[in-house]
């Protein structure tokens, strides 16, 4: 096995969670483990349950609306394109809802999508007549050329992944969103396997919606994520029920009931309903301020080193990439698989017991780093795929 030519990070961030015990975890595509800090916010919000006489009556708001803005500086947005959802299928919802669907409007969705996807667009060819196209690649791997092929003049939507679950794949997201654009489509992307891990601003990814789930890459809860939406759709977008606290004056929590009941302004419309669980936000806020004080890049360029090394000494009499080979074209974790088909599934089992956790995914494994992982944890992986 070759030797590792990674140099451990400047700043050693493991501490900042704790420890696995006799577990090399490499899957944080699957579940981001939350930092101390955020386990420690979850106790503090478990206090005001304790003890609800210290709870504010503006703190419903409060957390919130910190956890808004912490997620529109993430990705370069305003707070007020911010919507606050229970992950990436409630955000994927709201979008189809806030829609004004025509017969026969086409929504385009990729084969072997994550299937959010398909649980959100099917049930719209019974109820409102839309066709859902599935695009086949053409090649291994899902490009913005396949899915630009498939734009027609019936094509209103584009529901993709920014950064495929399956094997890594990084759409380049700007060429699809102009392409929708020049035929007056919509992109929706789904960032749950980036956001927070890889930098983003959606300026410019030129997308109309973002969804993504706390509990992968943002190091929340589960329950939590976020939708955006582009600034000028907002107000164009249908009229639907939505959670009273998105009135206008729902803050004033002396004379509710004497309120106009308009809407605010934004995109807290389409915030879940209980946005105000203090568990879940209290320890998002935590994780979203820890991301942002390490800065992403950080993360993005530590992972991108790890797997650089990974791959370069994967054993090949053994082992093949599953993901592109092409570092710019991947996200921030990488797939691998068995030569021999039936191997992988024995191969992660041959991990599993070795003490080392990463995710079996469509006949793949994928191997997911964080800033808690080193060159050591690289080490032990390729010792056991290699023996």
């Amino acid at each position: 096995m070759q030797k590792s030519n990674v140099t451990e990070p400047r700043t050693d961030w493991r501490s900042e969670w704790f420890e696995f015990e006799d577990t090399v975890y490499l899957n944080a595509a699957s579940i981001g483990a939350l930092p101390r800090v955020s386990i420690r916010a979850v106790q503090q919000a478990l206090e005001w349950n304790k003890f609800p006489n210290k709870l504010p009556d503006s703190a419903h708001f409060a957390v919130p609306n910190r956890v808004r803005a912490l997620v529109a500086k993430l990705i370069a947005a305003q707070p007020e394109e911010i919507a606050l959802t229970t992950g990436t299928s409630g955000g994927l919802q709201a979008i189809a809802n806030g829609i004004e669907w025509r017969k026969d409007d086409e929504i385009l969705v990729a084969r072997g999508e994550f299937p959010a996807h398909f649980t959100t667009w099917l049930p719209l060819e019974r109820s409102a007549g839309a066709k859902v196209i599935i695009v086949a690649p053409r090649g291994r791997f899902l490009t913005a050329d396949d899915l630009i092929e498939h734009i027609g003049p019936r094509t209103r939507l584009i529901s993709t992944s920014l950064v495929r679950f399956d094997n890594a794949a990084l759409l380049d997201a700007r060429r699809v969103a102009d392409a929708c654009h020049a035929a007056d489509a919509l992109l929706a992307l789904d960032a749950a396997q980036c956001a927070g891990a890889m930098p983003i601003d959606v300026a410019a990814l030129g997308c109309d919606f973002l969804v993504a789930s706390g509990y992968k890459w943002l190091l929340s809860p589960y329950g939590t994520g976020f939708l955006w939406v582009r600034g000028a759709l907002i107000e164009q977008m249908r009229e639907a029920p939505f959670y009273w606290q998105a009135l206008a004056d729902a803050e004033n929590f002396h004379s509710l009931s004497l309120g106009s009941y308009a809407r605010a302004q934004g995109a807290r419309r389409w915030d879940s309903s209980e946005t105000a669980s203090f568990l879940n936000l209290s320890a998002m806020e935590a994780s979203l301020e820890f991301l942002l004080r390490v800065e992403v890049p950080t993360i993005w360029e530590h992972n991108r080193a790890l797997l650089a090394e990974m791959i370069r000494r994967l054993p090949s009499d053994r082992c093949v990439l599953a993901s592109p080979a092409d570092p710019d074209a991947r996200g921030p974790y990488a797939c691998i698989a068995s030569r021999r088909p039936e191997g992988t599934a024995a191969l992660f089992e041959k991990l599993q017991k070795a003490g080392i956790n990463v995710a079996l995914r469509e006949g793949s494994l994928r191997v997911s780093p964080h800033l808690y992982n080193s060159e050591r944890d690289i080490d032990r992986l390729l010792t056991v795929l290699a023996v």
